[in-house]
């Protein structure tokens, strides 16, 4: 699994031209789910995501967390993350099949929400627009 999180001042995701979801302060989130994916994948990458410590504190220094922050999570499935370029058309044979991915994709979803956090979502498969505010930039790859 592979979590681009970037730390922003606002994000969303539109569809249709519809707001599907949007945050303040927090983290937008892009989600790539492997082909060889577990739950305790997903779980250990939400683990992550909730602990990462990125946000400043009275001294400038990025340790404050995102609980501590009042972070909101964006959180957006990309399977285009697990792109292969070995090629200029790129293939994506080790990005999980949506059997696969759609739940793996809502467990982590769920670790977080369960973990306090305001999360709001994409849609899996959907053609979106995703907006955002960087902040910083600060922008960390979480891989397992």
């Amino acid at each position: 699994m592979r979590a681009v999180v970037t730390r922003v001042t606002e994000a969303s995701v539109t569809i249709d031209g519809k707001v599907k979801g949007s945050i303040g302060k927090g983290f937008l989130i892009l989600l790539g789910v492997h082909k060889e994916d577990t739950e305790e994948t997903a779980k250990w990458v939400a683990d992550r995501i909730c602990g990462l410590r990125i946000f400043e504190d009275e001294n400038g220094k990025m340790n404050v967390s995102p609980t501590d922050a009042g972070a909101e999570l964006l959180i957006v499935s990309q399977f285009t993350l697990y792109a292969d370029v070995s090629s200029r058309r790129p293939g994506f044979s080790d990005a999980a099949r949506p059997e696969l991915a759609i739940p793996l994709y809502e467990l982590v979803i769920e670790e977080c929400r369960n973990r306090g956090f305001s999360v709001e979502t994409g849609e899996f498969g959907a053609d979106m627009k995703v907006s955002s505010v960087n902040d910083g930039p600060v922008t960390i790859i979480i891989e397992k």
